[in-house]
């Protein structure tokens, strides 16, 4: 059965999108923990943890992502610390967003309005109690739109792990493109399987958005 042009080029992408997809979940992982730890770590009251917090921020926000995956990949092993290309989009990827989402985490709790720390603290709450009960869980209804535009800009920040030769969907739109030389079809393919990966986060955010806004009501 013959497959119709440029669909017959699907398998061999399929073997990158395989890739891209396991370096999206992981590296959104650790972007995710990152936002939590550098947003709390900002709003901190000492020192010792939100200047490290600030500084971590300012530089990762401060330079390339191009360039730092570039530096860990090929710079580290002259200090004699050698990374798969792999691990090193997984961990560059992970803090570079989640850089970015402290930001998320930090402005959406300061929003708050102080009155609801100052309602838990009449009610005899913990800080903590109030950070996990009160503020939060108004605070993740305003990070969401932001962390799923957030999402789709790290998956399309995937895309540059193939400089660094790791075989995802756009290191196998470029090798398919220079071997068969059908640019239009390969790259037409690669864009639509890019949006195809990206819808489901789209819905998603969406549907928890819903939720949430029924939750508030």
């Amino acid at each position: 059965m013959l497959i119709p042009a440029p669909f017959d080029l699907v398998p061999y992408l399929l073997q990158g999108v395989a890739v891209t997809v396991k370096l999206l979940i992981a590296s959104s992982a650790l972007a995710l923990i990152m936002s939590f730890l550098i947003g709390y770590g900002r709003l901190s009251r000492y020192r010792i943890i939100s200047v490290p917090a600030t500084v971590y921020l300012e530089f990762f926000r401060g330079t390339s992502l191009l360039v730092q995956l570039f530096w860990a990949y090929f710079v580290l092993p002259f200090f004699g610390i050698t990374l798969s290309a792999m691990t090193t989009g997984i961990i560059v990827i992970g803090l570079n967003y989640g850089a970015y989402g402290s930001e998320i985490v930090r402005s959406s709790i300061l929003s708050i309005p102080k009155t609801q720390t100052e309602a838990g603290i009449a009610l005899n709450m913990t800080r903590f109690q109030i950070s996990y009960r009160v503020i939060l869980p108004q605070a993740l209804a305003i990070m969401l739109p932001s962390f799923g535009n957030l999402a789709i800009e790290l998956l399309k920040g995937t895309a540059l792990v193939s400089l660094i030769t790791l075989n995802d969907l756009m290191f196998q739109g470029t090798v398919l493109r220079n071997t068969t030389l059908r640019t239009a079809e390969v790259f037409s393919m690669v864009l639509m399987l890019y949006f195809i990966l990206a819808y489901p986060i789209i819905l998603g955010v969406r549907k928890l958005e819903n939720r949430l806004s029924v939750w508030r009501a």
